[in-house]
């Protein structure tokens, strides 16, 4: 699982490697393109890593966290915090890799064209996972109110 926090960079490692798809071109023309779906409001964000370095069995994605979500860019912007979903696709370049639009997926489902060697191909999910984004202040999901009834006696109710 992916720890995150709302309002920060991440940096996280994920197995990429042992599910490979694309074996005939080598690891510097494949990218990763990774969507992530909130639970509670089913809202979608795409994006590529702000970089990306593949090891031998993972590879490394840092994000950077901005306002405005850039999928080319790898700017992402986790809100609301809670539970979401990731899944990772693999897509591969025959000629020069360039993440931008025109030359890069932008999302799972998307097909360039016209074909060129330097437009990527998604090859398909390489893997999935769950990610659990904390709040980076702590007051937006769950407040706590005390209540003081007449009796004199304080209770602490949960909610609003």
């Amino acid at each position: 699982m992916i720890q995150a926090i709302t309002e920060t960079n991440l940096t996280t490692f994920l197995q990429t490697e042992d599910n490979r798809i694309n074996t005939s071109v080598a690891s510097s023309q494949i990218r990763h393109l990774l969507k992530f779906t909130n639970d509670m409001d089913k809202s979608v964000q795409y994006a590529y890593g702000t970089t990306e370095t593949i090891f031998p069995r993972y590879t490394e994605f840092t994000f950077t966290y901005n306002v405005t979500p850039d999928v080319y860019n790898g700017d992402i912007k986790f809100l609301p915090a809670g539970y979401w979903k990731y899944e990772v696709y693999e897509v591969s370049w025959v000629g020069a890799v360039s993440v931008s639009s025109g030359n890069a997926p932008a999302t799972e489902n998307d097909v360039l064209s016209p074909p060129a060697d330097t437009k990527g191909i998604v090859q398909g999910l390489v893997t999935k996972g769950k990610m659990y984004v904390a709040e980076k202040d702590g007051t937006q999901q769950v407040q706590y109110n005390e209540y003081e009834p007449s009796s004199g006696t304080n209770y602490i109710y949960y909610g609003q």
